[in-house]
């Protein structure tokens, strides 16, 4: 992907499967997200660690045919972007015996917004993102907090 197609922020997400039990399943719900023109995919990566601490990085072109077709009707770069640092950093967040699915996206959906703060004469001058998980603690804890 071009660095002038980039105009909306730009995710990394590492997803964990224990047991190193990767079975595709997830890949649906990512092309339907690519469809609907709601994320691009820029690169994506395999990333496995043996029970001996041992870590084999795969991109989507060195992956077996069984797992390499769960990816075929996912359109995106998928290549390129990912540091060694960065692939090593996700190979120590994981488990012993797991593999994980490291993919970088663009949030798609946002350029609208993005073009709009920066024709009002704005700029964004901080973003982050919050898991699902410590949202609803948070508001598990609020709504205990109200009664």
């Amino acid at each position: 992907m071009p660095a002038d197609t980039i105009s909306a922020p730009v995710e990394i997400a590492i997803i964990e499967f224990p047991g190193s039990r990767f079975n595709g399943e997830i890949v649906p719900a990512l092309t339907q997200l690519v469809d609907d023109g709601i994320v691009a995919i820029i690169d994506l990566v395999l990333v496995s660690k043996d029970v001996d601490g041992s870590v084999t990085v795969l991109e989507l072109s060195e992956l077996d045919d069984e797992t390499s077709s769960a990816f075929d009707d996912l359109d995106g770069e998928a290549g390129g972007l990912l540091s060694e640092d960065d692939l090593t950093q996700a190979a120590e967040a994981l488990s012993l015996g797991s593999s994980a699915l490291m993919i970088v996206w663009q949030d798609t959906w946002a350029t609208r917004l993005v073009e709009a703060i920066a024709a009002s004469g704005g700029r964004l001058v901080a973003h982050d993102r919050l898991d699902a998980e410590t949202v609803a603690e948070v508001l598990a804890d609020t709504d205990t907090d109200s009664d």
